[in-house]
């Protein structure tokens, strides 16, 4: 017999991964401040390996506009340089050979909208995904009930998936609107 609360509970796991990777997916959405989120997609090569930019330097924001690396050995020096140009960071990095400074630019009113829209795309498949399991619950649910399983426990459950549904939702939209602020604060 399949187990109800066990629905539940894989239900609510996937919808807290959805919201988990709609955090972390807009944490690298650059909101006009220095944020050092925003190179961790960066790889650099390291003795024939592409590794993390915070695996080979130390990266700091010593204020709100500036972003710092200062690479553990100096020759990587060029080598993170270059691979911060090759990324989809948009920012030019400045050297001094030492350290390698971000100057993060404002952004313009149009820039910021466009990354409103790429926050609430975001925050769109995140409700997908969050939906998606909500609905894979309801099916594994009423599956359960045809097997053998009550139709007052099978209604119980369903009720609490739409609980803990609603519940990530309402994160999905907090995590959006923070962002938007951030985003839109001049």
């Amino acid at each position: 017999m399949i187990d109800i609360k066990k629905i539940e509970k894989d239900a609510e796991e996937k919808m807290q991964h959805a919201v988990t990777f709609l955090e972390e997916s807009l944490s690298h959405i650059r909101a006009g401040k220095a944020n050092i989120r925003i190179l961790d997609g960066v790889k650099v090569e390291y003795y024939g390996s592409h590794v993390s930019l915070s695996n080979v330097a130390s990266i700091n924001t010593p204020d709100a506009k500036t972003i710092t690396v200062l690479p553990w050995e100096k020759p990587m020096l060029k080598v993170i340089e270059k691979a911060i140009m090759d990324s989809d960071v948009g920012i030019t990095p400045e050297s001094n050979g030492e350290i390698i400074r971000l100057g993060i630019p404002p952004l313009t009113e149009e820039r910021r909208k466009q990354l409103v829209k790429q926050s609430k795309q975001e925050s769109e498949n995140a409700k997908v995904s969050i939906r998606s399991a909500r609905r894979d619950a309801v099916e594994f649910v009423k599956k359960a009930v045809k097997e053998g399983v009550s139709e007052d426990m099978g209604k119980d459950c369903e009720a609490n998936i739409q609980k803990i549904h609603d519940k990530y939702i309402k994160k999905a939209d907090e995590a959006l609107a923070n962002k938007e602020k951030e985003i839109m604060t001049v």
